[in-house]
């Protein structure tokens, strides 16, 4: 008999402690928080999506930029253009009439 009294006066424990649980618990207010709570969370998952959208988009942009600037290089060196002696050339030239005499020059080719 005393097992049956001993289990009777914890399950009475146990239910005065959910009826004080429940109680203190404002399920509409908890049903507030959970669901702003669950709008920032999507807010900011989509906020990382588009930073990391932006970051490889200048991730690619720089590889192309790379290879175009390989491509032109390139296509410079097939036709015998070299911009770095054209560029030194033109500072050592020094005057500015030099220099749009060989600007004239160009448009001319």
């Amino acid at each position: 008999m005393s097992w049956n009294q001993a289990m009777a006066d914890a399950m009475r424990s146990v239910t005065k402690a959910m009826m004080s649980m429940n109680k203190s618990v404002n399920l509409p207010e908890l049903t507030k928080i959970m669901m702003d709570f669950e709008r920032e969370s999507d807010v900011m998952d989509m906020k990382e999506e588009m930073m990391n959208d932006a970051i490889d988009d200048n991730i690619r942009e720089e590889d192309d930029e790379a290879e175009s600037d390989e491509i032109v290089n390139q296509i410079l060196d097939e036709i015998g253009v070299n911009v770095n002696q054209a560029v030194e050339e033109a500072l050592l030239a020094g005057s500015d009439s030099a220099l749009q005499e060989r600007l004239n020059n160009l448009y001319r080719d």
